[in-house]
């Protein structure tokens, strides 16, 4: 369960900008957040909404780049630089990162300060009662040109933990020794359409892994069609067939091929999915991404999460986070979004805003930190009227 996130120095975002989850007691008590182990009230869901190019991407893709280099830095490449880029006006600073986030009923805080040429500094620390303390904490000595590692129950051999590659996580390369702590962080559930480059799109190559997921994940695949058959796009399943092709080379290779189906005139009508609209394979491809979340608890990140789809799919998506039916684990939900009638779907406490200065210097704050907003405020209206900011000026 994820409570806070901050980064600094980030591609658009150059001061530190910190985002929490954990709701105060002025939130009310609903579906729409959960309790953490401690007591403490935590968000289901979270929207980023700002003008385009405000930096929205930026930064729940910090999130994505946590999660894979945590988990598969240490299959990279031994040179292999990292994927990171600093604010322009402090290029030659490195990027830092923090988050706090509860796994296995314990709490956990991570720090990580990198550049596109190594890590600096990785710390990781666990919650003992009332404070956190360190479980290793990992610095880079640039005179002897080494890390210097120190360990509270973490278990790696101290020489396998100094001699870590300067691109990949110490979490990471201690899971290839069968660290039992290790393995539990790579164990945790993040889902994205996020890569380095920002939002996977739509295409053929999406849908396919989409298919090859939902034909070996058959109560995915099963709960995929019954969402799909129940918002009204015509469609009164989604069936998968397996197909075998011959390549170029000769070789022959198994492919899973998706259809809609469709009932008309008492007749049924099956159409690949490929041959949809772009809403239906849109809806098909997000649901490869959260249903896993709600099946096994854990975070989807999701960018521009309205994309293809009408903003009236919207509310039974997030209903999908919201409901204890649906979501027994509760898993949350962190996504960006134009589409503003999402404003009438959550609190103010679940909405983050962000904007871009004439510096290209992005901020990001929620929206109950703007002074003045009320709970039951119309919300859209206010935004629309540019009462809380992160509005374009045209």
């Amino acid at each position: 369960m994820l409570k806070s996130f901050a980064i600094r120095n980030f591609q658009s975002f150059h001061q530190q900008t910190q985002i929490s989850l954990v709701l105060n007691k002025h939130a009310p008590m609903d579906d729409r957040s959960c309790l953490a182990s401690n007591g403490s009230r935590v968000s289901k869901a979270l929207a980023v909404i700002g003008h385009n190019a405000s930096g929205k991407t930026t930064l729940i893709k910090s999130l994505a780049f946590l999660d894979w280099f945590i988990k598969y830095s240490f299959l990279s490449k031994i040179d292999s630089p990292l994927p990171l880029s600093s604010h322009f006006v402090s290029a030659s600073e490195p990027a830092e990162f923090e988050m706090e986030f509860e796994l296995n009923a314990k709490d956990w805080r991570y720090r990580l300060v990198a550049d596109e040429h190594r890590v600096y500094s990785e710390e990781l620390h666990c919650r003992q009662v009332r404070s956190f303390s360190y479980v290793f904490i990992r610095i880079w000595n640039p005179s002897s040109k080494s890390y210097s590692v120190k360990q509270q129950n973490f278990g790696l051999l101290q020489k396998e933990a100094e001699n870590v590659r300067e691109n990949a996580s110490l979490i990471s390369t201690a899971a290839q020794y069968k660290i039992p702590l290790a393995l539990e962080f790579l164990a945790a559930h993040v889902f994205t359409n996020l890569f380095v480059h920002g939002r996977q799109r739509l295409d053929d190559s999406q849908l396919s892994v989409a298919s090859s997921f939902y034909a070996n994940n058959q109560p995915i695949c099963n709960a995929m069609s019954k969402f799909l058959s129940q918002w009204d796009l015509g469609l009164s399943q989604v069936r998968i067939e397996k197909h075998t092709i011959t390549r170029e080379n000769g070789l022959s290779e198994e492919i899973f091929i998706p259809f809609g189906v469709h009932f008309v005139a008492e007749k049924e009508h099956a159409l690949m999915m490929m041959q949809e609209s772009s809403g239906t394979q849109g809806a098909y491809l997000l649901l490869s991404r959260i249903l896993p979340a709600l099946q096994s608890g854990g975070l989807a990140v999701i960018d521009e999460l309205e994309a293809d789809l009408h903003p009236h799919l919207l509310a039974p998506i997030l209903d999908l986070f919201f409901s204890i039916h649906t979501n027994p684990k509760n898993a949350q939900f962190i996504f960006t979004c134009h589409s503003l009638e999402i404003l009438s779907l959550l609190h103010k406490f679940q909405v983050v805003l962000v904007e871009k200065d004439k510096n290209c210097q992005s901020e990001a704050w929620r929206l109950d930190e703007v002074k003045g907003v009320r709970s039951d405020d119309n919300l859209y209206a206010k935004y629309m009227a540019g009462a809380y900011g992160a509005v374009p000026d045209l």
